[in-house]
């Protein structure tokens, strides 16, 4: 047995509530044949004396490791364990002390891991509405026009010409309001905005007022009748909340330029001198950005400014957050954030943007979730950009859930493409049919789906701002056939095996699988890109399918959903 690959510890993403009385345990181990891998627990007051038994099943590979896991109830949430392990014939218990073949339970409490108390304060909850969710992402400049009397000297191109950088195309809010049945229809029940308050800039990510809706926009009776509609719809509604950053022009900034020290606001930014400096930046700001100063959420008065903020749009009928450049606030904010927003509105759901590691976020006292920046580079290399194989691909999604808890994997923002990234359809190289495929896949992974606003036509195009052209409502490129799966995908979703964070994911026979449980349901999905057309076998029902025939899957963009009961 390879003893340095064994690997537990407890109150950590290895072992945690699920519930109040319910738990999950997993260990690491090499990737090598066990007899049974069994768990032996009770509360760590009696634990010396007598211990219950469940039994550990191997639920993922990594590619360097295997993980095996044991849900159950508990009766006393003061938990005491240890792993018995039978391997090559002998039986051997894992504990504080390592791995050895005896163990001397009468002094036990030296020992064994333990999860002391399951506090309910500490147990992660999951929003109840996420589990369903189905977002939309809607770039509101390039999304729809609905005011046609508004003052429009803004707009400096024709909705169907190309936009650049420093493009106004028109969208607004009425255009949204306008287009919430299509939005319906589509299957979406939640969408997240981009910024929507005065700001400078068509992304609206450099903000000069928080507290007015930029008048390209609309104003604050638009949004109210957003939220009333879209609710009246069944469609919830997350906003971009920016506060890593304002704009140059924000009132507290320009006080700071002209007062330096001696301004209230001057330790609400982050400055090497007495005044800020322009053309110096002298200053933190958001990326090589000058006109964006940071925020100093280090600041117990500038975090108390921005939470009101955070539950002011709340207080208007927003949903949830998705927080700009999270992982660049201070822990203590998010913190306080979080405390403050669960207390007054518990539904409501707090993302952020987190692009690399994000452990540290998603503990449960921060936020909910975060975009899913890893899994959209997993899928890009499999259907497309840097081809990886099934295995790979396997073991790089397990890797991804093996990092957080099931809550947090639930409440993760899965998507193909966004605002910062080049169109999914561009990594393809223009194949549709392998752009469905990997929305497909979007939508059998644990979390939240989330599209782009016109990957239904689809819309192309490259990077920052290639991919935020304006949307077609001419639909003159879209074909019946590619609007119809996109529809039949979305719906996937209303499925009850597609709820939580739970998931098998291996390869076989070259075909990346993936499975989802839940409620006695069971989903399978196969995806092909090997080049070689592959067997799958035909059992249950099939959901969805493409390019399959004849129980095959074939290499350019194939899936296949089956539905077990």
């Amino acid at each position: 047995m390879n003893k340095y690959a064994l690997f537990h510890q407890s109150d950590s993403r290895y072992a945690y509530a699920l519930g109040e009385k319910s738990f999950r345990i997993i260990l690491r181990t090499a990737h090598e044949k066990f007899g049974k891998i069994e768990i032996l627990y009770n509360n760590k007051y009696d634990f010396t004396k007598r211990r219950d038994t469940a039994k550990m099943v191997k639920f993922a590979d990594d590619g360097l490791f295997d993980y095996y896991k044991a849900d159950f109830e508990l009766s006393d949430v003061r938990l005491a364990y240890i792993f018995r392990i039978e391997y090559g014939g002998r039986t051997y218990y894992f504990s504080e002390d390592g791995i050895q073949e005896d163990y001397d339970f009468t002094l036990a409490y030296y020992t064994f891991f333990q999860f002391p108390y399951i506090n309910g304060a500490d147990v992660m909850p999951v929003v109840g509405w996420s589990e369903k969710a189905v977002f939309y992402q809607i770039f509101i400049d390039r999304f729809a026009r609905g005011n046609f009397k508004k003052d429009d000297s803004y707009i400096n191109r024709k909705w169907e010409e190309k936009c650049d950088r420093y493009t106004f195309a028109g969208g607004d809010l009425n255009g949204i309001t306008a287009k919430l049945g299509y939005i319906k229809d589509l299957g979406v029940n939640a969408l997240y905005l981009t910024p929507v308050f005065k700001s400078e800039t068509n992304h609206k990510y450099s903000i000069t007022d928080y507290s007015t809706v930029d008048p390209q926009f609309g104003d604050k009776d638009d949004i109210a009748e957003l939220l009333t509609k879209a609710h009246a719809a069944g469609i919830r509604i997350i906003i971009d909340a920016v506060f890593n950053h304002c704009d140059k022009n924000h009132a507290c900034f320009q006080d700071v330029l002209i007062n330096g020290k001696n301004s209230e606001f001057y330790d609400s930014f982050i400055i090497d001198g007495d005044f800020p400096d322009e053309q110096k930046g002298n200053y933190a700001h958001f990326a090589d950005c000058k006109y964006m100063p940071k925020w100093n959420t280090n600041d117990p008065r500038t975090r108390r400014y921005l939470i009101d903020i955070a539950l002011d749009y709340l207080g208007w009928g927003f949903d949830g957050l998705r927080l700009d450049v999270a992982d660049e606030l201070s822990h203590e904010f998010l913190r306080q954030l979080r405390r403050e927003v669960k207390e007054k509105y518990p539904d409501a759901l707090l993302l952020g943007e987190v692009w690399h590691n994000n452990r540290n976020w998603l503990r449960g006292e921060q936020l909910d979730g975060v975009m899913n920046y890893k899994l959209q580079k997993i899928l890009a290399d499999y259907f497309g950009a840097y081809p990886i194989t099934a295995k790979q691909a396997a073991e790089r999604m397990n890797g991804l859930l093996l990092m957080n808890t099931e809550q947090a994997n639930t409440m993760a923002l899965n998507f193909l493409d966004n605002h910062d990234t080049p169109r999914f359809f561009r990594f393809t190289g223009g194949n549709k049919d392998k752009l469905l495929c990997a929305l497909c896949a979007v939508f059998v992974f644990p979390g939240m789906p989330c599209v782009f606003y016109g990957t239904e036509l689809p819309l192309d195009g490259g990077g920052d701002p290639d991919c935020r052209q304006t949307f077609d409502w001419t639909f003159s490129e879209q074909s019946g056939a590619y609007a119809e799966n996109f529809k039949t995908i979305l719906g996937l979703k209303r499925q009850p095996a597609l709820t939580g964070g739970n998931a098998v994911i291996t390869a076989e026979n070259g075909v990346l699988k993936i499975v989802r449980n839940n409620g006695g349901e069971r989903i399978t999905a196969y995806f092909n890109t090997s080049g070689k057309v592959k067997s799958v076998v035909p059992d249950g029902e099939v959901l969805f399918s493409l390019n399959c025939k004849d129980g095959k899957i074939y290499d350019d963009g194939a899936a296949v959903i089956k539905i077990n009961i």
